[in-house]
């Protein structure tokens, strides 16, 4: 989900990263034969597990990765009338309503959408998004400076506004960000539509650093990732998700014996990511056959190892490593979809005129 796929140690583990065959977008998109995916830059499968797919359906499948979430829903939006695809994956539930309001998907009604949790069924009444994966935005801690310290890790969004937590937390910047958004919008869920401006001014008070997206957050800033380490990073709280500490286990050179990171439980944030098809799609029943495939059991068990973020149908197993080091969140904050589209682009202008000016 959103930039967050580890992509360097991904590389080596047979996973499906395609990018565009060609230097237009639409090459290829009139192909009955073929079904294209568009996606942001952290989509991710495993190879033998698209083969299953190409072989049962008799469809290729193509990708076209466009940046960040939020960068490939405004593309998707721009481009709708001649959709780059078919069927677009990556929008999550802190910009769905940006995209069913520009009328960006039809409505299809999934086959295997019974078997997903119907908390992640939130366009329900009109089936024109279909729930892949659920995630939580978290705070993680470098348990090894708090450890140095003796210093007892935060858990709530309060305790990140206590001082003695100045100068340790840096976020990725709300407006440009996926998980900086979600966390903006988890001190509102807590907050209130009032409250959270207030919340933020504490924490602008109490050294919040904030920087463009997670990748920088996370390798460059963060004390408590190997690549963060690397780079001198010297910030211990960093915004990034539940499954992080599960990655720093699975990735790292020499497997340590616990993670080396972990999470701040109170104040994590619940993102739901969906799979739509695209309007006026040149391929929908390929579409239609890709989405019933991305709620199969097979591609919901791969999905965890790959885009690091956890199924939504009932009966998917998660590795091993996710239940031992990155569970889900126990309670995370929540906010229907109606409130975030009332709200979502006023709360982003007033985080930035409070934070960043």
């Amino acid at each position: 989900m959103h930039t967050k796929t580890f992509v360097a140690a991904a590389a080596g583990l047979g996973l499906l990263t395609l990018s565009a065959c060609g230097s237009t977008g639409t090459e290829g998109a009139a192909d009955t034969k073929t079904v294209t995916l568009v996606s942001h830059d952290s989509w991710a499968a495993s190879k033998n597990v698209i083969a299953d797919f190409e072989k049962r359906s008799g469809y290729k499948v193509r990708v076209l990765k466009d940046g960040d979430a939020g960068q490939a829903v405004n593309k998707a939006v721009l481009t709708k009338d001649n959709p780059q695809g078919d069927v677009f994956f990556g929008v999550d539930n802190t910009l769905l309503s940006r995209a069913l309001d520009n009328g960006l998907f039809q409505p299809y009604a999934a086959k295997g959408l019974d078997q997903a949790d119907p908390a992640f069924q939130l366009d329900r009444a009109k089936h024109r998004v279909t729930p892949v994966d659920h995630g939580d935005v978290c705070v993680n801690y470098d348990k090894a400076y708090f450890t140095e310290h003796k210093l007892k890790p935060p858990h709530t969004f309060a305790d990140l506004a206590d001082p003695k937590y100045r100068n340790l937390l840096v976020t990725e910047n709300a407006a440009t960000s996926s998980p900086g958004l979600g966390f903006l919008l988890g001190s509102a869920a807590r907050y209130g539509d009032k409250g959270w401006e207030a919340y933020w001014k504490r924490l602008k008070a109490n050294g919040v650093k904030v920087v463009d997206g997670w990748e920088q957050a996370y390798y460059q800033e963060f004390s408590g990732s190997s690549e963060g380490r690397k780079a001198g990073g010297d910030r211990p709280l960093v915004v990034s998700y539940a499954s992080s500490p599960p990655a720093e286990v699975i990735y790292a050179k020499k497997k340590p014996a616990t993670a080396p990171t972990g999470v701040a439980q109170g104040t994590c944030f619940r993102q739901v990511e969906f799979a739509g098809l695209l309007k006026n799609a040149k391929n929908a029943e390929g579409g239609k056959a890709f989405i019933d495939f991305l709620l199969t059991r097979e591609f919901q068990q791969d999905m965890p190892m790959n885009m690091f973020v956890y199924p939504v149908i009932k009966d998917a197993e998660v590795p091993a490593e996710f239940t031992e080091y990155g569970p889900a969140a126990e309670d995370p904050a929540v906010m229907a979809p109606g409130r975030i589209a009332a709200n979502r682009d006023q709360w982003v202008s007033s985080w930035t005129s409070l934070v960043l000016k």
